[in-house]
């Protein structure tokens, strides 16, 4: 099928959804479980979990017609699901059975997902990660669990979690790992929120004291969780840095916004400044779409880093834009007193003072701007790598502080 007749069938199917399933009347969870059924969820998907089988540049059709009625945007009520879980369960799940008893259900929000990769002794350099993963003596094939992971977003709200552990500590460290699905309500989980700069508690410490994976609940092989892992970062870093389908949205809306709510506080200065964030924007709109078109059905490539390390720089100075608009009136916050973010039905952005200090996460977030460049510099322009001191040694002989 041409690409124009597959736009055009997704344009049909969304628009289906918009007058069987009014977003502005039904429940969320139905509408975007309508949209799941449709293959609208992730166009790029096979039929029956949640795609069409077509090129995900054609998530951008279904978006504008789903969201121009009043539509959700999904990523923003499940973000590690939407964003990270499912392109990694589609790819490395065991079963299709597993897949659908995952996705359906990720994609109408009814699980919330989190990501337990990063650890107090391992961030920037994650294949250093200590939480072990030991198969049970017992024969059933469960996988025991014990470590401690931190950062964690919404770990607090998630059903269940992407778990990276390491299964064999006698080979070098990205050999020895493997990647697990864990059920957050599971004994021996433990979850601490943590409170931020914002006043929130959107990140949290997770501690395991014997907890149990079924083996079915493994993604891809044992020993190669490293590979599962990039599936699930060169996803993540494409979410993170990709921007509104529409000419004009995603976070440069809320600064166009502000100004023209703000004309007391306009100057040519600061009418300069906006006008060159908007040119910015536009770029990693336009250039966000251009990858997606050229990435077919596939999965994203380390040139996603490229977004992700634009975008959190970019939206820094968005914010930056925004409270100096506001001059004096950007010092009243008063998110400490009452941490909203940490009620299911409020909005987690909150007020744009907010919103500014949360960006300071980022350029940190999804891999530090210095991880981006390297990845960029090694693996997009093929300039030569690191040296590591500890290449090719056991996991158990590295020092560690």
């Amino acid at each position: 099928m041409s690409n124009v007749a597959d736009a055009e069938r997704v344009a049909d199917l969304a628009a289906g959804v918009v007058r069987d399933h009014d977003p502005k009347s039904v429940p969320v969870q139905e509408f975007l479980g309508a949209c799941y059924d449709a293959g609208l969820s992730w166009v790029h998907f096979p039929e029956r979990l949640g795609g069409l089988g077509v090129s995900r540049g054609n998530q951008a059709v279904a978006d504008r017609i789903l969201q121009g009625a009043g539509g959700p945007v999904p990523l923003g009520l499940n973000p590690m699901g939407y964003g990270m879980a499912a392109p990694t369960i589609r790819e490395h799940a065991q079963s299709d059975d597993v897949k659908k008893s995952w996705l359906r259900p990720l994609a109408t929000t009814e699980d919330i997902w989190c990501q337990l990769f990063s650890e107090p002794g391992a961030g920037s350099d994650l294949a250093g990660l200590a939480t072990s993963a030991v198969r049970d003596g017992s024969g059933d094939g469960d996988w025991v669990i014990n470590g401690q992971k931190v950062w964690t977003s919404l770990a607090h709200r998630a059903r269940w979690g992407l778990l990276l552990a390491r299964t064999n500590p006698d080979v070098p460290k990205h050999k020895g790992l493997t990647y697990f699905v864990i059920d957050m309500h599971s004994p021996g989980v433990e979850t601490r929120p943590l409170r931020q700069l914002t006043g929130q508690a959107e990140f949290n410490e997770v501690y395991f004291t014997d907890a149990r994976i079924p083996d079915a609940h493994r993604l891809g092989e044992v020993g190669n969780g490293w590979a599962v892992a990039m599936t699930t970062l060169m996803n993540e870093r494409s979410a993170l840095g990709g921007s509104g389908s529409r000419r004009g949205a995603g976070t440069i809306s809320e600064a166009v916004s502000l100004w023209a709510a703000r004309p007391e506080r306009q100057t040519p200065v600061l009418r300069d400044r906006l006008t060159q964030l908007w040119l910015r924007s536009e770029a990693q709109r336009l250039t966000s779409e251009r990858s997606r078109a050229m990435a077919g059905v596939g999965g994203p490539g380390p040139e996603g880093s490229i977004g992700k390390l634009v975008g959190a720089e970019l939206n820094q100075h968005i914010y930056q834009f925004c409270m100096d608009l506001l001059g004096p009136e950007g010092i009243l916050y008063h998110g400490y007193a009452k941490p909203e973010g940490d009620r299911e039905d409020s909005d987690w952005r909150g007020p744009i003072q907010q919103r500014y200090m949360r960006s300071r996460a980022n350029t940190i977030e999804g891999g530090t701007s210095d991880v981006m460049r390297n990845i960029l510099g090694e693996r997009v322009l093929g300039l030569p790598g690191d040296l590591r001191a500890d290449a090719g040694m056991p996991w158990k002989e590295v020092p560690r502080g």
